[in-house]
């Protein structure tokens, strides 16, 4: 089932390049909270969608404005002397996009930038002031303001008439008296709350005289973010334990702050399944901590909501049962009783990435099934079998003017479809590409993660080395030794018209035009042998220029996979190669970039490397690229791939990673159907 609906939230940034180094920090910091650490796999961090706007050229701006790619959309756009000071970027500033799906934020490096405020997109909006705070916690100070105008205009109805203040964020500071330790850190956090236009809840101060003690809190609670600060006292008090149940019965956002002094006799079980963070006994509280506790507190609050927002979402969409229940949080055994008491339904549905096989077996005890949405226990062997092509590389940098995805965003998707693929028990097959951090050590590090995970040895990746690529000893030793559990090496030789020319036992550098030409041969010769042997390719990305190849290496995939009718997934919104491609089915204007003009203008000694290859015929021909490509259509595109047309339409388009992946798995597993 397609998706009929615009996914909740997207976040974007602008900058103008000369203020990058001021910018930078902030950007990075934001980005590392708002989307999931490629290092941490499986961590339960939040996965929005960034864009980044800006170019690598002072004097240029952005091909085009953000674009509204989901029902809310939140533009961070940073202004200085730098922006102001430049009649482009002026027009650029005022003519961006605002609705009521669309909110700007405006981001002040210094005072000149407040000048946007009298003209355009900017005009009497108010600011985010970098410039007035301390240089020791100017990017802590950056993330806090950011993540709460996300909350607020992400995920808060705010009405015309309403006040900021009203849609801010409230936080709820949980504490016990005794030990003192709870009592001044609640204390600290609330006096530096006054100071900001957070709303707050701090114990009996804000209950107003005639109303119940228990009552007021319980309202409180409901509306608020729960700040837990967990002291020696903490777990062993009523009222603590009272409050942390009624936090978790009315699924509200909460956070732990661990700040014990020296021990705690037990810690109280329903405080468990939440994000916890350490700061010390020691009083008074410090800036930087009070900081670090509103961070997680925000950052919790934003993926708390945005889950809630993308499963209901996908119940809309048709990816999980209407009647299913949904949870911020993995289960815990108070809430599946509840819903078996209850009698509601016996699905219950919980944010990527799933949990571990061994802390799932309790489910099966409460015939409840528990599960993702792209992952659930049956879904374990529905690709078993299926050899899967692996055509996802870098994207070259244009410094964001006109490729708005952070590069990161490609080894998230590398990553997420080989879990996906691997745990479906499909075998993936990747070309190449031995670098440190490059895709094939991604996905195999992706591999091992989840042959750990689900505890089975039926994990399956086949990297395909051209020659001379594995005579790289050490290094190949090295990878042999650390993948061996996950990965086979499929090691192919020399093609027969070149193989008197070279000595096969040394490594060959790509350094001079004809060993450039050796190197295009053996790369074609892989590409050719490895895409015979899968049944579908899955290709995005990919670098226009710099490549070894006698065409940028994923076009070259894509060409052959097309002759050879394997079903092909594009993914467009990734740019590269890909994005060229995605145009030219689209029907729009053939891409310059896909061009032998551009390629010999774009690639030092490519014009030689063409001549020397010609002399055999095994130069790369444009024309019939070109004559490939463009007979391509979408009906036999997407008929090979067992998606409708519309569904490829919306693969080749969308930038959402879960999209994507949703799309692919839909497409395979109807392909799998045995009439």
């Amino acid at each position: 089932m397609t998706l009929r609906h615009k996914q909740p939230l997207s976040v974007h940034f602008i900058w103008q390049p000369s203020d990058s180094e001021v910018v930078s920090p902030i950007i990075e910091a934001v980005s590392r909270s708002l989307t999931r650490d490629i290092n941490r796999p499986f961590s339960r961090n939040l996965n929005i969608p960034l864009f980044f706007y800006s170019s690598d050229s002072p004097s240029i701006t952005p091909d085009e404005p953000p674009q509204d790619y989901a029902e809310r959309n939140v533009i961070f756009v940073f202004t200085s002397v730098n922006t102001r000071g430049r009649a482009n970027w002026n027009g650029y500033i005022a003519a961006l996009p605002h609705s009521t799906a669309t909110k700007i934020v405006p981001v002040a490096l210094s005072r000149e930038g407040l000048g946007h405020s009298g003209e355009g997109s900017l005009k009497d909006l108010n600011f985010i002031r970098t410039y007035e705070w301390p240089e020791t916690t100017k990017v802590q100070q950056a993330v806090v303001a950011m993540a709460h105008e996300i909350y607020r205009h992400g995920f808060a109805e705010i009405a015309q008439e309403d006040t900021g203040k009203s849609s801010s964020i409230k936080i709820f500071l949980s504490h016990a008296k005794p030990g003192n330790t709870g009592r001044l850190h609640a204390e600290a956090i609330k006096r530096f709350i006054d100071n900001t236009n957070m709303s707050h809840f701090f114990d009996s101060t804000t209950i107003s005289p005639g109303f119940k003690f228990n009552e007021e809190i319980i309202k409180s609670i409901k509306e608020s973010t729960m700040v837990a600060i967990c002291s020696d006292e903490y777990s062993s008090r009523y009222w603590c334990q009272l409050e942390i149940l009624c936090a978790k019965e009315q699924q509200r956002p909460m956070i732990a702050v661990n700040c014990l002094n020296e021990y705690e006799d037990r810690i109280f079980p329903a405080s468990s399944n939440v994000p916890c963070i350490h700061v010390l006994p020691d009083s008074p509280l410090s800036e930087a901590d009070i900081l670090k506790i509103l961070i997680a507190a925000l950052l919790e609050t934003i993926r708390h909501c945005h889950a809630l927002s993308l499963l209901d979402y996908y119940k809309e969409s048709g990816w999980i049962a209407s009647d299913c229940e949904i949870s911020s949080r993995p289960p815990e055994i108070r809430q599946l009783l509840a819903i078996k008491q209850a009698g509601k339904t016996d699905s219950f549905c919980y944010p990527e990435p799933p949990i571990y096989s061994e802390e799932a077996e309790w489910h099966n005890q409460l015939d409840i099934n528990t599960f993702t949405p792209l992952w659930s226990k049956a879904e374990s062997d529905t690709l078993h079998g299926v050899r899967v092509g692996i055509s996802i590389s870098d994207v070259s940098t244009d410094g964001y003017k006109a490729h708005h995805l952070h590069p990161t965003q490609s080894v998230r998707l590398a990553q997420d479809i080989a879990r996906h693929l691997l745990a479906r028990s499909a075998t993936l097959i990747y070309g190449g590409d031995l670098r440190k951090d490059g895709f094939t050590e991604f996905i195999l590090d992706e591999a091992i993660a989840l042959k750990n995970r689900l505890n089975t040895d039926d994990i399956h990746v086949e990297n395909h080395l051209a020659w001379p690529l594995y005579k790289a000893d050490e290094q190949v030793i090295a990878w042999h030794a650390k993948y061996m559990p996950v990965m086979e090496t499929v090691e192919h030789d020399v093609p027969g018209d070149i193989a008197d020319d070279v000595e096969k036992g040394i490594f060959l550098p790509p350094n001079t035009p004809q060993n450039k030409y050796v190197w295009s041969r053996c790369l074609t010769e892989m590409r050719v042998k490895s895409i015979e042997s899968c049944q579908a390719r899955i290709c995005a990305g990919g670098k226009l220029s710099g490549y070894n190849g006698k065409m940028p290496g994923v076009l070259e995939e894509i060409i052959i996979a097309i002759q050879k009718n394997k079903p092909v997934y594009l993914l467009g919104a990734f740019g590269g190669v890909v994005g060229e491609v995605c145009k030219v089915v689209w029907k729009e204007a053939y891409p310059e970039a896909l061009t032998e003009a551009w390629q010999i203008t774009h690639n030092a000694e490519y014009a030689d490397l063409q001549a020397i290859a010609a002399k055999s015929g095994n130069q790369a021909d444009y024309e019939l690229l070109k004559a490939i490509v463009e007979g391509v259509d979408i009906s036999t595109l997407s008929k090979n791939a067992g998606l409708s047309e519309g569904e490829y339409l919306r693969l080749m388009g969308t930038p959402f990673v879960d999209e994507c992946i949703h799309l692919i798995l839909l497409g395979l597993k109807n392909l799998c159907i045995k009439p």
